[in-house]
């Protein structure tokens, strides 16, 4: 089991180019546990991936790790608790997928000191844990959205931290791919404690998948908690501006929106 982290956004506020994103605010991520952020377009929940790895200076508040603020621990030595898989994650041209993960390793290791026996069993295990096993000597270029998405994430495994950020890793791919890396990285956190924070789009595989949701709205938290208490007609009307119906998920109990679109609520459609 992975160490309990105590990782805290304290009243952050950031922004790009002079406009600000994210209002004052405060989360606590649950330590070993799978946390989804939801939210409309331009909410801010990247902005406040980002802010909480040290990739945007807020404007005020800090964030904190074990009660130390991140500007202040450095690059090397964050990038030993905290991994990160951004958005749309530029491929270096002709690399091939075990030269990629083994890019996770960085943080392990010193100018002086080579690869070691636990930098190979670190690459090892994490494209066995994405099974790309297979593909180790083959270039990215040749593979599909959904191996490379593995390919990405198997990197940020072999970094071996013990808190995983994904910004939708799940974006641009079928279903199929999308249940099979949400259930690989549901084992990771299952089988290692990692702690997992995900930007997801699709609200009902966040609440199928999430212990722990983040709501935002307009660059401010709105509400959080387990998926059944936070996903209701209500709050999906707030921040989606839609109107729904909030059921049970027949398969996995956990709440599932069903829209109500103009063409198809049979009360209005007869009334």
């Amino acid at each position: 089991m992975k160490p309990t982290h105590i990782f805290q956004s304290e009243g952050i506020t950031a922004g790009y180019d002079n406009q600000t994103i994210l209002h004052d605010v405060s989360i606590s991520i649950p330590s070993n546990k799978i946390s989804i952020i939801i939210g409309a377009n331009g909410c801010g929940k990247s902005t406040l991936l980002k802010t909480m790895a040290k990739l945007i200076k807020p404007t005020s508040g800090q964030v904190t790790l074990d009660g130390k603020p991140i500007n202040k621990i450095p690059p090397k030595q964050l990038a030993r608790v905290l991994g990160l898989l951004p958005q749309s994650p530029i491929v270096p041209e002709g690399i091939t997928v075990a030269d990629l993960v083994g890019r996770g390793r960085y943080p392990h290791q010193t100018f002086l000191k080579g690869w070691t026996k636990k930098d190979y069993v670190a690459v090892a295990d994490a494209m066995e844990i994405m099974n790309i096993t297979e593909f180790a000597d083959r270039n990215i270029d040749e593979l599909s959205g959904g191996q490379r998405q593995r390919v990405w994430i198997a990197m940020a495994l072999a970094q071996q931290t013990d808190i995983l950020f994904l910004d939708e890793p799940t974006t641009y791919l079928d279903i199929t791919y999308q249940v099979e890396i949400l259930d690989l990285l549901t084992d990771l956190n299952r089988k290692r404690g990692t702690t997992i924070v995900m930007v997801l789009h699709d609200i009902n595989l966040s609440a199928r998948y999430a212990d722990h949701i983040f709501a935002l709205h307009k660059g401010k938290l709105v509400t959080e908690g387990e998926p059944s208490k936070v996903i209701t007609n209500k709050l999906i009307k707030d921040i989606f501006g839609l109107h729904c119906t909030v059921i049970q998920d027949p398969v996995s109990g956990s709440p599932s929106v069903v829209p109500i679109g103009r063409h198809h609520n049979k009360l209005r459609m007869y009334s």
